[in-house]
């Protein structure tokens, strides 16, 4: 079977217009046809199952045209695509609150036929009319109104937020000198300009130059002036953006019935209730004050030893005192690691790991490379085995470049549904990431975190394409936002076992594999500053939280007042707040990174029970978690596929701390 893809590289300004006019009188269409049933012949096809024909065309339209605005090289065409993907999500919200609408799904609701669906059928229309209610529908005419006005900015403000931190660059410019402590791999590939007849290097904020150069540069100053640059990210605009939509979102509970946003977004999240995140991760911050007291009297010391000066260590040192640790300590050099990972074995690598886990087949479709939105994007079929068909396609595009995603993520392009008939709708996902590019004298040489992330955004590729939900609205990673990155969490474990890596990393100049010292050393020195950086998580998380819980509040208050949780004082005149782009998106969510830890890391002990192997458990894991996406509730997926009740054991002996 063939699947049928966009033509990216051949889109136009004038595309994406009439590509969204197109996608908005489809949905019109479809609207006008669900309303016009007389209510005594309302059916599951002609009242409910048109909704979920009205994600499908928003997905699909958001996969084929607002996708450009991530990912396109033309500045242009970048902001085409942001307006359109603007313009469509207002209108797509709009849909959220037509009342004739909710009186149609109301009246079908009453009819005694439903008991007769099937569970999917039945939570499909649970959840529309959940959905209606959320957006106000029972309440009067004038605050439905007033709810759908304070929607659509929030709306723009989210694309304008993510916009402002995509487009953002700053740098610092430093010479060669400076550069002490960075391998000439990483050197080679700065941008240079010449300042008073010397070279200079500039160092900017994109993950490839910052991690590295905060982990190994030996000058502090510089590390404490790239790090407060990158913690001013967007700063002069998304303040500004940020509070209003605050504002916005806690006036939309508070007419809602609601005490918070929180109390508002977390009533369909695993968690439920903001007191059980709060919680959650006040018990994590005193689990781990020990072994945070261990973790920063072992960098000071470091500190010291390396400089003479005592006392303790500036936040913008923390990641290079770690990296001094572990290669004074363990003897782990990042840079030796990365050298035994160039982007192509571990690629090769993670294909044979998921094909046995999955039990499918990766195959490139280097006919289909003239359609893509970009030269460094590859495409790849997933093939079922058995009878060589095409279940899925995705697409890798993992270099940065200017106006790019500045992250790295996977994109649902186009989601899995049934069609009419016995078709199935074949998904199509794109993992988008900024690793470091190859050059002509030297590969893409990963870091061994940045393996993990790639582990794990493949991960989410898994989940968005080896669905088989009958809708749109359960398909792939369309579970609860707390736990969608459990999935993937669970498949990080993979770059952690000493098999997997000597099977997959190759030393890009001798073709060794990873000696089997080297990765005991890495295992062994997994734990340092294991507190601090989850503390970091866990003041991200709190921070998130009461920015949804404490309506009215500076952000720059709240972000200083919680900051003492990262065992760091407050660093002035910085505003992380407004390059942290979850605020949109995962609102009040944030904490489901380390809440799906718990269950990630708990799946993944099925793999050590003894006798398991990884086609048989990965069959399980596909079957009970991958396959249903949601279509049932995370804790029943959970419990099918562990056979017991989930616990945190495992999460804790991942921190270094006993359960």
């Amino acid at each position: 079977m063939t699947i049928e893809t966009p033509n990216w590289a051949e889109t136009t300004a004038s595309d994406i217009e009439r590509g969204v006019d197109e996608a908005i009188r489809t949905v019109e269409g479809l609207v006008d046809d669900l309303v016009s049933v007389p209510d005594g012949r309302r059916t599951f096809d002609n009242t409910v199952l048109p909704l979920d024909e009205i994600s499908n065309v928003f997905t699909q339209a958001s996969g084929r045209y607002g996708f450009l605005s991530q990912v396109s090289a033309d500045e242009e065409l970048r902001g085409v695509a942001h307006r359109q993907e603007e313009r469509l999500n207002v209108f797509a919200s709009g849909i959220g609150f037509r009342e004739e609408i909710d009186r149609a799904l109301k009246a079908y609701a009453s009819r005694a036929e439903l008991e007769a669906l099937p569970d999917d059928a039945r939570r499909l229309l649970e959840f529309a009319l959940r959905d209606y209610r959320r957006n106000g529908l029972d309440l009067d005419e004038q605050t439905r109104a007033e709810l759908q006005s304070l929607q659509e900015r929030l709306v723009g403000l989210g694309i304008q937020f993510r916009k402002q931190i995509d487009d953002y660059e700053d740098f610092i410019e430093v010479g060669r000198d400076e550069l002490d402590g960075l391998p000439d791999s990483y050197i080679d590939r700065l941008r240079t300009v010449d300042g008073d007849g010397a070279v200079r290097y500039r160092v900017g904020l994109d993950y490839p130059e910052l991690h590295p150069f905060l982990d190994s540069a030996h000058d502090s100053e510089r590390r404490r002036e790239l790090f407060h640059k990158n913690h001013n990210k967007a700063a002069g605009t998304n303040i500004e953006i940020l509070e209003e939509a605050l504002g916005l979102r806690s006036s939309m509970a508070g007419l809602l019935g609601y005490k918070s946003w929180a109390e508002y977004a977390l009533e369909v999240k695993m968690a439920k209730q903001s007191d059980a995140v709060l919680d959650f991760l006040v018990d994590l911050e005193e689990r781990l004050q020990p072994k945070l007291a261990a973790d920063l009297a072992r960098l000071s010391d470091e500190q010291a030893r390396r400089t003479g000066q005592s006392g303790s260590v500036h936040i913008s040192d923390w990641r290079y005192y770690t990296n001094q640790v572990v290669q004074s300590q363990y003897q782990v050099d990042p840079f030796e690691v990365a050298a035994y990972f160039p982007l192509d074995a571990v690629l090769d690598g993670m294909f044979r790991v998921y094909e046995e886990l999955v039990g499918v087949r990766f195959v490139r479709r280097p006919d289909v490379v003239d359609s893509v939105w970009h030269e460094d994007a590859q495409p790849f079929d997933i093939v079922d085995p058995s009878g060589g068909e095409a279940l899925a396609r995705f697409y890798m595009d993992l270099y940065p470049r200017t106006g790019k995603f500045g992250h790295a993520a996977a994109f649902t392009l186009r989601g899995g549904r049934s069609l009419d008939g016995d078709g199935y709708q074949r998904p199509i996902s794109a993992i988008v990431a900024n690793f470091t590019k190859p050059t002509e004298s030297s590969p893409s040489l990963l870091r061994h975190t940045e393996v993990v992330t790639l582990f794990h955004e493949f991960g989410h590729i898994l989940h968005q394409t080896l669905t088989t939900s009958r809708f749109t609205r359960f398909s792939g990673t369309r579970v609860e936002r707390d736990f969608v990155e459990a999935p993937s969490q669970m498949l990080e474990h993979w770059c952690w076992q000493p098999d997997m890596l000597a099977g997959f990393s190759r030393h890009h100049e001798t073709g060794d594999p990873l000696p089997t010292s080297l990765i005991d050393r890495m295992i062994e020195a997994r734990h340092t500053s294991s507190a601090i950086a989850t503390l970091r998580q866990v003041y991200f998380s709190r921070l998130d939280l009461a920015y949804h819980t404490e309506s009215g509040r500076s952000t720059d208050d709240i972000a200083r007042e919680l900051h003492a949780i990262t065992g760091f004082p407050f660093p002035e005149d910085t505003h992380f707040q407004a390059g942290f782009g979850h605020l949109f998106g995962y609102d009040a969510g944030y904490y489901g990174y380390l809440w799906s830890r718990v269950f990630g890391d708990d799946m993944f002990t099925r793999f050590e029970e003894p006798g398991a192997s990884v086609a048989g458990v990965g069959a399980e894991y596909r079957q009970h978690i991958l396959e249903p996406g949601g279509t049932a509730d995370a804790d029943q997926l959970i419990h099918r596929f562990l056979g017991r009740e989930p616990n945190a054991d495992a999460f804790l002996r991942e921190l270094g701390l006993s359960a």
